[in-house]
């Protein structure tokens, strides 16, 4: 099963890394949307302050949510995705090997590129180490969350605003804490609590959701 696994996973990467703008839109969405803040609302640095946690977030949230529509599709529409179905092994395992795949391709280059955002929004040390720690956690939870989303509507052709819809509600609680974190940061209080719930957030993601996003994913293809 673990040799299964690695192997997907590796699959998964390199798929991705050939389709560049696959993991490249969602990057490039995050910084361009994080640096067109400082035209519109003015270069203070202050008010940029003020304002950089949420600026953050929402602009990672949404560059998430942007490659979630992209996990199955592809897979469905080449057959591929059938296959996993029959396989022999798990489904949740093969799930599981999907989603950290899409996280290590789409959502790592944004933790990476975040703290030179930060400093661009004039972040000190402690929020940026707030940031790239509340991303660390937060974003596994987004992906894992999505998937579920993204299988239930794999075979709508045309779902719109459906998958937003149907995941956004469920991205509430992680953009709370994660922007929690960068604002404790700010006054210079513990965040250990907000990264801990954050924590507990991402071990619950990991127990249920590859064995949901099997379970959606076969009532999502048979629509």
């Amino acid at each position: 099963m673990f040799s299964a696994f690695f192997t997907l996973m590796q699959y998964e990467i390199k798929i991705t890394l050939r389709l560049a703008y696959s993991w490249l839109t969602p990057l490039l969405f995050f910084v361009i949307v994080v640096s067109l803040f400082p035209f519109a609302v003015g270069p203070d640095p202050i008010l940029l302050l003020k304002i950089a946690p949420g600026i953050l977030w929402v602009s990672a949230l949404l560059a998430i949510l942007i490659s979630i529509d992209h996990l199955f599709r592809d897979d469905a529409q080449t057959g591929y995705l059938d296959l996993l179905l029959l396989s022999p092994h798990p489904l949740s395992l093969l799930m599981l090997s999907k989603i950290f795949a899409h996280w290590l391709t789409h959502c790592l280059p944004l933790i990476i590129i975040s703290p030179l955002l930060g400093f661009l929004l004039h972040l000190p040390a402690n929020e940026e180490y707030a940031l790239v720690m509340s991303l660390l956690l937060g974003t596994p939870v987004l992906i894992l969350l999505g998937a579920i989303g993204a299988a239930l509507v794999v075979g709508i052709r045309s779902h719109g605003l459906l998958l937003p819809i149907l995941i956004m509600p469920l991205y509430v609680p992680v953009l709370i804490f994660g922007t929690g974190a960068l604002m404790a940061a700010s006054l210079n209080q513990p965040i250990n609590g907000y990264l801990a719930i954050m924590a507990v957030l991402l071990l619950l993601s990991l127990a249920f959701a590859p064995f949901l996003t099997g379970m959606a994913l076969r009532i999502g293809v048979n629509q």
